[in-house]
């Protein structure tokens, strides 16, 4: 059986050539479609037509994203680019398009080249190499190559934690515990990224006193969107706020949130991963996927980055706020999170914890009440602290430099020390760390 190619040239003048020369099927390839643009070729390669896209370097809107998308429908992208541009084959790789073949090779070449792309599916290909001509298998194999692109330099090859704060609608208080729990990570001296992945309204920037100018999560997407962004680059747009905490704001308006993604948060992660040791994300609470009924093709969801986000995650922290309303939004919300059937652990904490909303042995009455209703046991009761976080707001600082005494500060930090796996520090020594 013949592997069917799929062409999109852009008008480019070996693309005629190269069909005319393949039309007998001698060299194990035939091409199914040609394609006039990115838009097309995404559609035919969403239709099952091909294995293998064999596109300009010039085609326009071939992006990261665009490669990303061939990639899903198991269509492996290969770039024909004029000989010795090594600027051309820059670009190309940068959005990550790793298989490159000059375009004045031999049509035989081009068809090998194209088989072998197929064969090393998920195999990184040493950098730089050009395939002019047919190379053995074990000649052009993964190399030493690790992704990390020009300028990262001096940052560590990690593969750090993503941590999810996520909870249902209603303020339980996710980007209180993202926020105070990604500084406790910090000060324990783990590398900690904090990421604002709200997409009805981020407000971590707002909360520690940052512009909302700053570019964060957004120009973080439209970076992984048209070139491959490494650790590096992700640096260059977070916030640093101390030696081993670095913040990425979100979007401050609600109307933004096409900006944010799905297809650009993944790529945003694996950088994230790079970057630190660990990653928590303050996550939207919604987790619905109505476009998938009222759009019969691909249709921005606005929820995607969150469900993206809670499948990526390591862990989740899942919010709830600890009275009868918040409780019962708690529950409805774990079991929507198990519909969405996330496979990573999910760790409950009860937020807001208070004797006035529920009397009597409060620690007693919510943790019964949690085990007979969502079938699990809290791992951290919070105490609402609202002296503390006022406090805290009104400067724009962080819970651990506002009121390094706070009891709610003690418990983040017992509960960071759980997720990091390190002994928790006594109360009265915290307030020295940093």
């Amino acid at each position: 059986m013949k592997l069917p190619v799929l062409t999109a040239a852009d008008g480019a003048a070996w693309e005629s050539a190269l069909v005319t020369a393949l039309e007998g099927g001698e060299h194990g390839v035939a091409i199914a479609r040609r394609c006039v643009d990115v838009v097309e070729l995404l559609a035919v390669a969403a239709s099952g037509q091909g294995r293998v896209a064999l596109v300009a370097a010039g085609l326009r809107r071939l992006d990261a994203d665009a490669v990303d998308r061939l990639l899903a429908a198991e269509v492996v992208p290969v770039g024909v680019v004029p000989r010795g541009d090594s600027a051309v084959e820059e670009r190309l790789r940068a959005a990550g398009v790793v298989h490159l073949v000059p375009e004045d090779a031999d049509p035989g070449v081009i068809a090998a080249v194209a088989v072998e792309a197929v064969a090393q599916r998920g195999a990184v290909p040493e950098p730089g190499r050009m395939f002019s001509d047919p190379q053995p298998a074990a000649a052009i194999g993964p190399g030493n190559w690790t992704g990390a692109g020009p300028g990262s330099a001096g940052l560590p090859a990690r593969q750090g934690s993503i941590l999810a704060v996520w909870g249902p609608t209603g303020a339980p208080g996710r980007t209180t515990v993202a926020v105070t729990l990604s500084d406790e990570i910090a000060r324990t001296g783990a590398a900690s990224l904090l990421v604002d992945a709200d997409v009805y309204g981020g407000t971590v920037g707002a909360a520690l006193g940052l512009l909302d100018e700053s570019p964060g999560l957004a120009a973080a997407c439209r970076a992984a969107g048209s070139r491959r962004l490494d650790a590096a680059g992700l640096a260059q747009l977070c916030w640093q706020l101390s030696p081993k905490l670095r913040v990425l704001t979100g979007i401050p308006l609600a109307q933004r949130w096409p900006e944010v993604r799905a297809t650009a948060i993944e790529p945003v992660l694996a950088a994230a991963r790079e970057l630190a040791d660990f990653t928590v994300i303050d996550c939207g609470f919604g987790l619905e996927t109505d476009e998938e009924l009222s759009f019969d093709s691909l249709a921005p969801r606005r929820n995607g980055a969150t469900l993206a986000v809670l499948d990526a995650a390591d862990v989740i922290v899942a919010v709830g706020a600890a009275d009868p309303i918040g409780m019962q939004r708690l529950v409805r919300g774990l079991a929507e999170l198990r519909d969405a059937e996330v496979a990573a652990p999910v760790r409950v904490v009860l937020n807001k914890v208070r004797r006035a909303a529920v009397p009597g042995n409060t620690a007693a009455e919510l943790t019964g009440a949690l085990q007979r209703f969502a079938g699990c046991i809290p791992a951290a009761l919070l105490p609402h602290d609202l002296d503390a976080l006022d406090s805290a707001l009104a400067t724009g600082r962080l819970l651990g430099e506002a009121c390094p005494g706070s009891p709610l500060r003690a418990s983040v930090a017992e509960l960071a020390a759980v997720l990091v796996g390190v002994p928790s520090v006594p109360a009265h020594r915290r307030h020295h760390r940093r």
